[in-house]
C-alpha cells in the first residue's frame, strides 16, 4: 500500500433496506482523480446475495442518503448534482431522478411520513426568514463579522453567519414546502410517529445563554398546527429518537454528562401514555453508538435504534472493547449481542417483519462492505465486494492483539502490526501511533495510514490508553484533569511492553504520531522522554491558555478535560506541552491546517517558533483551506500529501533500510 492508492479505494455506506427486506439500497463514494474530488451515488443489491450491485444514479457529483418510501415504491435521496444539497425522488422502476426541493440553502437529513405522502427534512435559514425565501443576491464584497456570542464558529461549518436549523415538511406530489420551526433555536429532526400527526425532533429549550448550551430536550410537534411540546426530562441530551410501530413508545439515546463529554450515551425509553422516562442499558457498562477512530470511509452514518416489527423488540450498535457490535434489547430491558465479532460496524439497516439486517463492517485487512445479517444464528452473507479486485494486487498487514497491565494494574489493550514484509531475524523501527479525542477508541477497523506505514517496513503500534471509550465508564472518564499523567504512562507501558515481547522491535528506532488529542500526546511525550528518536505531531494543542480562547470548543473543553479555566493559569501551563519545549530533543514534524477551527493553526505555530528559536530540529507544515478533518475527509491530494509527509519525515530519521 501506498498513499496514492487513496485514489483506487472506495467506501461502501448508509444501507437502507427496503420495506419488503428484498433490496438494499446503499452509497458508494470514490475519488476523481482528474478533479480531485470525492463523488458518490447510490446503488442496490439484493439481499439473497446471489447477484452484484446494480448503479442507480451516475455522474462525478455527491448522490447519498437513500431513504426508501414506506411502500418501497420510491427512493429519495440528497444530492448536490445543481449545486446546493436538494432532496430527489427516484421510482423503484427505474427512470430519471426528479427534483423535489430547490431551496436557496438546500436540504438535508430526510426522512419519510408514514404514509408516503410528505418528507421531512432538515433546512439552515436566518431568524425570521423562509426556507422558500428566495435569496438577495448581493454583490460580493468583504464584509466585517460582528461577534457577540461565544459560539460564533464550528470546525464542520466555518464562522456563524445568523443561520438556525429549522424543520420542514415537502408534499411529495407537489413540492410545495411547509416550515413547522423558526427563531432563534437550531431543531434537530428525529422521527415522524407511526400515525403521520407528529414529528419527533430536538431542541434546547432550558438553557437561555446558548454559549453555555450542551442540552437538548425532546419535543413533539403537531405537523397539522405546526404547535411544538417540551417533554420534560431531567436527562440532558437526547439523540437519534425513533418511535415503535405500534406509537406506544420513543427510543432515544440520551446522556445527563455527568462526567461532561466523557459520559457514556444510553438508550432510554420514553412511555407516550405515562410521560415517563426510562433507561434500559444502564447495566452495560459501554457507550451506545460508534466512537470508532477510522481514517478511510466516507459516508458512514449512525443508524441509531432500530425497531422490531413487535414494538417491543430493538437493536442497536455499542462500542466495546476495540469493536462496534449490534446488540439486540428489549422494551422489559433484557439485553445481549447480536453480532459480537473483531470489527467495526458502520452501518446497520434492518428488516423489523424478519430476523434480517445489513450490516456495513470494516475489518484491519477489509476497508469495509456490506453484509447480510443472519440475527437467529449470526450468519454474514457477503453482498458487496468494492475494493477486492484492487486488493488481490497488494498486500496487508493484519494487526495482532495484545493485553498488558498499567503502572496501577489497570488492564490495556491494543494492536501491533508487522510490516507488511516481515521476515524472522530481522529488526524494524516501530511507529507508535496516538488516537484523538481522547474519548474515542482504536479497534479492529481498517487503518490506511498504518497499512502504508507498515508497507514502508515499520511496525505500528497503537492502544487505548485510559481516556479511551470500550472499556467502561470509570476508564473513559480517566484523563480528565489528568493529561500528561496515566494516559502517558499508558503509553509508556504500552512501548515497554511491545520491546519486551517482540524482539524484532529495535529499540534505538522508534517513533510517535498522532492527531489532535493524539497531538497533544506526542508533543508532551517528547516534552518528556527522548526514547523516540522521530515524531510527528498534527492538528495538535500546545497551550492550554490560549486554546482556551482560540478553538471552537476552547473555553468549554478546557475546563472539562484540564479541570480549570484562566482562573487558574498555573494549571493550564503545567498541562501545556510548551512549557516543556526546552526539553525537546526529538526531531519533531508539525502539521497543521489553517482553517483548523478545533486546534487552531496558533498552536503549531506557538511550538515551532519556540523550537526554532531554540535551535531544535523541526519542520512545519501548513494545509490551506482545510479543517480538522484533514486526515479523513480532507481534500484527496492533501490527505496523500500529507501521508508522504510522515512517510517521509519517518524514513529520514529512523534510517529506514529499504
Amino acid at each position: 500500500m501506498k498513499a496514492e492508492d487513496l485514489y483506487e479505494l472506495k467506501s461502501v455506506a448508509d444501507p437502507q433496506m427496503s420495506p419488503d427486506g428484498t433490496l438494499c439500497a446503499f452509497t458508494e463514494t470514490a475519488i476523481c482523480r482528474e478533479k480531485g474530488e470525492y463523488y458518490s451515488n447510490l446503488y442496490t443489491v439484493k439481499t439473497d446475495g446471489q447477484t452484484a450491485p446494480v448503479q442507480w444514479t451516475f455522474g462525478k457529483k455527491k448522490n447519498h442518503s437513500p431513504r426508501w418510501s414506506p411502500d418501497g415504491t420510491k427512493l429519495a435521496f440528497i444530492s448536490n448534482r445543481e449545486g446546493k444539497n436538494q432532496i430527489y425522488l427516484m421510482n423503484a422502476n427505474g427512470g430519471e431522478a426528479r427534483k423535489l426541493t430547490d431551496l436557496p440553502n438546500g436540504a438535508g437529513t430526510l426522512v419519510w411520513s408514514p404514509d408516503g405522502m410528505k418528507i421531512a427534512f432538515q433546512v439552515t435559514v436566518k431568524a425570521g426568514k423562509k426556507a422558500t425565501d428566495k435569496e438577495e443576491k448581493k454583490e460580493e464584497k468583504l464584509e466585517p463579522l460582528v461577534v457577540e456570542k461565544m459560539k460564533y464558529k464550528s470546525d464542520a461549518a466555518g464562522f456563524w453567519k445568523g443561520t438556525y436549523k429549522q424543520i420542514a415538511v415537502a408534499d411529495v406530489e407537489t413540492g410545495e414546502v411547509t416550515q413547522l420551526t423558526d427563531g432563534e433555536n437550531d431543531y434537530h429532526l428525529h422521527c415522524w410517529s407511526p400515525d403521520g400527526k407528529t414529528i419527533a425532533a430536538g431542541a434546547d429549550f432550558t438553557t437561555e445563554d446558548k454559549d453555555d448550551s450542551f442540552r437538548l430536550d425532546l419535543c413533539f410537534i403537531d405537523v397539522e398546527s405546526g404547535k411544538i411540546e417540551k417533554v420534560e426530562s431531567k436527562t440532558d441530551y437526547f439523540v437519534d429518537a425513533s418511535w415503535s410501530p405500534d406509537g406506544r413508545t420513543l427510543a432515544l439515546t440520551g446522556k445527563n454528562r455527568e462526567f461532561e463529554n466523557a459520559t457514556l450515551s444510553r438508550i432510554w425509553l420514553y412511555d407516550k401514555e405515562s410521560g415517563l422516562f426510562s433507561c434500559v442499558t444502564e447495566e452495560l457498562d459501554a457507550t451506545v453508538g460508534s466512537v470508532m477512530a477510522a481514517d478511510f470511509l466516507q459516508g458512514a452514518t449512525e443508524p441509531g435504534i432500530l425497531w422490531a416489527d413487535d414494538s417491543r423488540s430493538f437493536y442497536f450498535i455499542a462500542s466495546d472493547l476495540g469493536n462496534t457490535v449490534v446488540y439486540y434489547g428489549n422494551t422489559d430491558g433484557e439485553l445481549y449481542p447480536a453480532l459480537l465479532d473483531n470489527q467495526y460496524v458502520y452501518g446497520l439497516s434492518l428488516d423489523s417483519k424478519s430476523q434480517r439486517a445489513v450490516v456495513a463492517i470494516s475489518r484491519p485487512d477489509e476497508p469495509g462492505d456490506l453484509y447480510l445479517l443472519s440475527i437467529t444464528d449470526g450468519e454474514l452473507t457477503r453482498l458487496t465486494s468494492v475494493n477486492e479486485t484492487f486488493l488481490q494486487n497488494k498486500s496487508l498487514s493484519i494487526p495482532e492483539a495484545i493485553c498488558f497491565e498499567a503502572e496501577d494494574g489497570v488492564e490495556l489493550n491494543g494492536w501491533i502490526m508487522r510490516p507488511t514484509a516481515f521476515k524472522e531475524g530481522g529488526k524494524y523501527p516501530l511507529i507508535l501511533e496516538i488516537h484523538g479525542g481522547p474519548h474515542a477508541m482504536y479497534g479492529n477497523a481498517y487503518m490506511n495510514e498504518f497499512q502504508i506505514l507498515a508497507a514502508k517496513g515499520y511496525a505500528v503500534l497503537y492502544i487505548n490508553p485510559r481516556g479511551s471509550h470500550g472499556y467502561g465508564q470509570e476508564f473513559v472518564n480517566a484523563v480528565r484533569s489528568d493529561y500528561g499523567g496515566g494516559d502517558y504512562s499508558d503509553l509508556m507501558k504500552a512501548v515497554d511492553y511491545a520491546l519486551e515481547t517482540y524482539d524484532f522491535i529495535d529499540e534505538e528506532r522508534l517513533g510517535v504520531t498522532g492527531g489532535s488529542y493524539g497531538g497533544f500526546m506526542t508533543n508532551w511525550i517528547v516534552g518528556h522522554t527522548n526514547r523516540f528518536k522521530a515524531a510527528v505531531t498534527q492538528r495538535s494543542i500546545s497551550n492550554w491558555l490560549s486554546f482556551y480562547g482560540v478553538s471552537d470548543i476552547g473555553y468549554y473543553f478546557t475546563e472539562w478535560q484540564i479541570g480549570a479555566g484562566l482562573e487558574d493559569i498555573d494549571r493550564l501551563w503545567k498541562h501545556s506541552p510548551l512549557a516543556y519545549v526546552q526539553n525537546i530533543e526529538t526531531p519533531l514534524l508539525i502539521l497543521h491546517s489553517e482553517k483548523d477551527y478545533r486546534c487552531p493553526i496558533e498552536q503549531a505555530e506557538q511550538l515551532f517558533i519556540a523550537l526554532k528559536r531554540l535551535k531544535k530540529e523541526t519542520r512545519f507544515v501548513r494545509f490551506p483551506e482545510e479543517n480538522h478533518e484533514l486526515s479523513r475527509s480532507g481534500r484527496p491530494n492533501l490527505r496523500i500529501d500529507r501521508l508522504n509527509f510522515i512517510v517521509d519525515w519517518f524514513d529520514e530519521h529512523l534510517q529506514l533500510k529499504n
